[in-house]
């Protein structure tokens, strides 16, 4: 694992580069997770028979490798994960090195213009609508993603390998760390879990590693906090439209 920034270093780009938006943001983040955490007990990684569509994602992983692949030759000009979400500055830009983000559809906003250069990604998610959130994500030789939590437990991630730098034994380079618990995965594995309990990645590799991050829709919850997470969603569904053009995708 890469060395992490110097304490001092971590401090002065969470303070220069904090807003009263992204303490907003935290503040609420927290709130949320106080609520849900008192009525779900479930732990960090779920059985993918969680999502019944996991399946339908595993089997197309090759054709939506080579749709990842052909989306990384224009490496340049996909954004960094902090150019989309200024919020995220301190997990995206606390090092020299790159996380760019490839955004297809956003709790449930489309960009129909990225979802054409992925007809595979396209047609599950238009199948799949417990899918609210698909993107592409590409991580720079030695960039290490330092430990956070999402927001709410209202959606579980998915995380389909589709491109992984291997070492010298062949084993993955790449590892996702999931409350303590790493996680090296091969080609073409599927991971559901929950991204509320602290987690990090990091590239010890030399190549790009790419996943498809999918945002699922948590089934098996009281009523009021399904229709509390359809609320959350919806605002956020809201602020993306809002937007609009000025999210760099």
């Amino acid at each position: 694992m890469p060395v992490a920034l110097r304490q001092t270093d971590q401090h002065f780009i969470r303070t220069a580069h904090r807003s009263p938006m992204s303490a907003a943001y935290d503040h609420a983040a927290a709130l949320l997770r106080t609520l849900y955490d008192r009525h779900i007990d479930s732990g960090a990684v779920l059985d993918a028979a969680a999502f019944p569509d996991a399946e339908r994602f595993v089997r197309a992983w090759p054709a939506i490798r080579a749709e990842a692949l052909a989306v990384a030759r224009d490496m340049p000009r996909i954004p960094r994960f902090h150019e989309i979400m200024r919020e995220q500055y301190d997990i995206s830009a606390n090092d020299a090195r790159d996380w760019r983000m490839f955004i297809m559809q956003a709790y449930g906003q489309p960009f129909p213009r990225n979802l054409s250069r992925c007809p595979t990604v396209a047609s599950l998610v238009a199948a799949s609508p417990d899918v609210l959130s698909a993107s592409l994500s590409f991580l720079a030789p030695g960039k290490h993603i330092p430990p956070h939590r999402g927001p709410f437990r209202g959606i579980l991630r998915g995380y389909l390998v589709l491109s992984m730098p291997t070492r010298a034994d062949g084993t993955p380079a790449a590892v996702l760390k999931v409350d303590g618990h790493e996680y090296r995965l091969d080609e073409g594995r599927f991971l559901l879990w929950d991204d509320t309990f602290t987690h990090e990645v990091w590239n010890d590799s030399d190549a790009v590693r790419i996943v498809l991050l999918l945002d699922i829709r948590r089934r098996g919850m009281p009523r009021w906090l399904t229709w509390l997470s359809n609320a959350v969603i919806g605002v956020v569904r809201l602020g993306i439209r809002i937007r609009g053009r000025s999210i760099p995708v």
